[in-house]
């Protein structure tokens, strides 16, 4: 449970208050990112955050619920960051305007805050509400919509209203009123709602997003808007979002591009992941990846994730199920392997997977995590335990050395919510990791993608590495976090479906 806990406070980025500055010389309003230190109590809280895990899943597995330019410069809105695990800023809706706190997210695409109708969910007590009533531009739609999130949902009814963000005026901007809030978790965030920036494919409702009224009503110069995430605690910034361009004081040279593969998310395909300078394997042929604002971590498919934490030394659950397949199985599945079988029908030949060729590892993954019963975890335990052992085979290594290999990763499972702790010690020690994305790599140190909680004997390390399983044929998908945006300054280019990476400064 301590895991748990752990990873809760990763997903709040956006709950400190924030404050708005007035518009600078170069045309960017800016909203500064306030760091608060990080600690176990905080962490508790955080668990409200995680919106996608299950939720994004869901969606991309097709089971959610329900161009003028102006002459104007990019308009910029500064970040909170809390606990480097969210960045939210301020906007208002209605006239005059009522302001609330939101996360900017690109892994959703709807705009929702508490409505002063919210009576029966105490959730809204702790948050400011809209009221309706007191804007001379509202208008009530009345559609009944929910979302659920990973920890809990929300639900309410549409309406319309003038939305500022920055010094942007959108006006007939759909949003969700909420009148319920299902979570504990809800109480304890700090922040009010939230303001998704994904393909509109994704609303729930088929609500206009804010950022296709910013593109139709000529309220920016271009259609693309970037984020710069800081992950200098030092500093009191926490971050900029920029609506209708770049700020060229936030990157290091040339941004890198790579086409959209898939409106929704910002997703896109991405080629080979590396531990130190060798690679997994795992993503050699590609892998589907997002970019997403709403995220904390990097998430990715149990099976290299558990790789990832076992050469980093993060300690996960234990799987008795992973460990007696190894003790029970493996020398079969070695000599498959090794005789030339498709790894793909490894199991079932073994007699392991009962369907028709191997179901996918991130189907069911879950149940091998949390020690679930029936063939379906042993199918599950064996198609990780291939993985593994082909990428080994690659290597030459001898099979007394690759069974004690996968042996021990059993022991770097993460846990049931995907995260894992490490001696905080032990960084100067760690390798890099870094991602291919187009014809270039990427890489994170481990100063990097370890969050630090706490000082001395108090310090708590958790890794930034969780693991989230999405089936095919929509997975295995990776998902590019704020660990990864706090140290690429990312560019969401709308108008030319593309997403460009620099190094952030």
């Amino acid at each position: 449970m301590g895991n748990r806990y752990l990873w809760l406070a990763l997903c709040l980025w956006a709950l400190l208050p924030a404050s708005m500055l007035d518009a600078s010389s170069d045309g960017l309003l800016r909203i500064n990112v306030k760091k608060r230190p990080l600690d176990i109590s905080s962490i508790k809280a955080a668990r409200k955050g995680d919106k996608y895990a299950k939720s994004l899943e869901n969606r991309l597995l097709g089971l959610a619920d329900s161009e003028s330019e102006s002459e104007s410069e990019p308009d910029a809105v500064p970040l909170t960051n809390y606990l480097d695990a969210q960045y939210y800023g301020e906007v208002s809706i209605g006239s005059p305007p009522q302001t609330f706190t939101v996360i900017f997210d690109t892994g959703s695409s709807n705009l929702w805050v508490p409505s002063s109708k919210c009576i029966f969910s105490i959730a809204c007590y702790f948050h400011n509400r809209f009221k309706g009533t007191k804007s001379s531009t509202y208008t009530k739609i009345g559609d009944q919509l929910q979302i659920n999130y990973g920890s809990g949902s929300i639900s309410g009814f549409s309406s319309k209203d003038t939305v500022q963000v920055g010094d942007i005026s959108v006006i007939d901007q759909d949003f969700i009123e909420v009148t319920k809030e299902g979570s504990l978790s809800f109480i304890i965030g700090k922040f009010d709602g939230i303001l998704g920036l994904g393909f509109k494919e994704i609303s729930v409702g088929g609500l206009q997003p804010v950022w296709y009224n910013m593109i139709e009503q000529g309220l920016v110069k271009e259609q693309v808007f970037s984020f710069w995430l800081n992950r200098n605690e030092a500093d009191e910034d926490g971050g900029e979002l920029v609506f209708g361009g770049v700020d060229p004081d936030h990157f290091i040279g040339e941004h890198s591009y790579v086409p959209v593969s898939k409106k929704g998310y910002w997703q896109f395909n991405m080629g080979d992941f590396l531990i130190g300078n060798q690679s997994t394997g795992f993503c050699a042929d590609g892998c589907a990846a997002i970019v997403d604002s709403g995220t904390s971590l990097l998430a990715g498919p149990t099976t290299i994730v558990t790789e990832i934490n076992y050469a980093i030394g993060a300690e996960g659950v234990l799987s008795s199920e992973c460990k007696t397949l190894v003790r029970e199985y493996g020398d079969m599945i070695w000599d498959l392997l090794v005789s030339g079988v498709t790894p793909g029908k490894v199991c079932s030949q073994a007699g392991l997977c009962f369907s028709s060729g191997a179901q996918s590892v991130s189907s069911n993954i879950e149940s091998v995590v949390e020690g679930g019963v029936g063939d379906t975890v042993l199918c599950e335990a064996c198609q990780m335990a291939v993985i593994w052992m082909q990428n080994q085979l690659r290597q030459s290594e001898t099979k007394e050395a690759v069974l004690s290999y996968v042996d021990k990763l059993c022991e770097s499972i993460p846990s049931p919510a995907g995260e894992s702790v490490i001696d905080c010690n032990s960084l100067s020690q760690m390798p890099n990791v870094s991602f291919t994305i187009g014809d270039k790599l990427y890489t994170l140190t481990p100063e990097q993608y370890i969050l630090k909680t706490g000082e001395g004997i108090a310090a708590v390390c958790i890794s930034g590495f969780m693991a989230l399983d999405v089936a095919p044929p929509a997975g295995p998908l990776w998902i590019l976090g704020d660990v990864f945006m706090g140290v690429y300054h990312t560019v969401f280019d709308y108008g030319n479906l593309q997403l460009g990476f620099a190094k952030s400064a």
